[in-house]
């Protein structure tokens, strides 16, 4: 099992408890969120600015060098760092292989 499968387990279902949090905290309060549907869409874009709040505060924090800010906004998303994906070996290609012809 690669080792960055449970960090991205993570980072994509902590922003998705966050949006159901979120949208259940929004209807609680409000009496706009009568439709289930309304209620789905809601829930998809809070999880999304959730997301993308945290996402983009930890991508910034790296470029100015605010460790503090990136461990957190990276704990806000499930997991302190970004998983790491290595990128596969030079030797291996796609797409090629043996070929068959048929003898006719």
């Amino acid at each position: 099992m690669p080792s960055s499968l449970f960090p991205s387990f993570l980072r994509t279902v902590v922003p998705l408890a966050a949006g159901l949090l979120l949208s259940w905290l929004a209807r609680a309060g409000l009496d706009i969120f009568s439709s289930a549907q309304v209620t789905m869409w809601a829930t998809a874009g809070l999880t999304a600015a959730y997301y993308g709040v945290f996402r983009l505060a930890e991508a910034g924090a790296g470029r100015i060098g605010w460790p503090w800010l990136r461990t957190g906004a990276g704990l806000l998303l499930g997991w302190a760092r970004p998983p790491h994906y290595p990128a596969p070996p030079a030797s291996v290609t796609v797409g090629t292989g043996p070929t068959s012809s048929s003898g006719s």
